[in-house]
């Protein structure tokens, strides 16, 4: 008997920056934007988790995580850009190769939860909606 397949969200923002500060916080940034995938019931892989750290431990590596970060969103079953990604060439990549390959970009926190099924119209329960916070402001 197969069990419902979670649905696998990249988390697609920056990383680099001017300084060793800013990596930890767009890393922080990420990790609260996955932790959102998590509790409405996705599973986020977060890439700036994934290699946070990593930048010299192998040369010029740069090109390795992007080509690495490329196959991941191959196997993910949507993209979700997080603030900032305007300013990252690396996202800007990203999400042009999910649209290359037919994967959809979620903008929002509520494109995530409409793309996971949790999706709560505002309008048609506006007195109840706050009493739910974790739909909209987690973290």
């Amino acid at each position: 008997m197969e069990t419902n397949r979670l649905r696998v969200i990249y988390i697609a923002g920056p990383y680099r920056s001017k300084t060793e500060y800013g990596v930890r916080t767009n890393i922080r940034n990420a990790e609260q934007h996955a932790l959102f995938v998590w509790a409405n019931g996705g599973v986020a892989l977060c890439p700036q988790k994934n290699t946070a750290g990593f930048g010299g431990a192998i040369g010029n590596s740069e090109h390795i995580w992007l080509d690495g970060d490329l196959e991941l969103i191959r196997r993910c079953d949507a993209v979700y850009i997080i603030p900032g990604w305007e300013e990252s060439k690396g996202t800007k990549a990203e999400i042009d190769f999910a649209h290359n390959i037919g994967i959809p970009v979620l903008e929002s926190r509520d494109d995530v939860l409409k793309f996971l099924g949790k999706y709560v119209d505002k309008t048609q329960f506006p007195e109840d909606f706050e009493s739910h916070p974790e739909r909209n402001d987690w973290p």
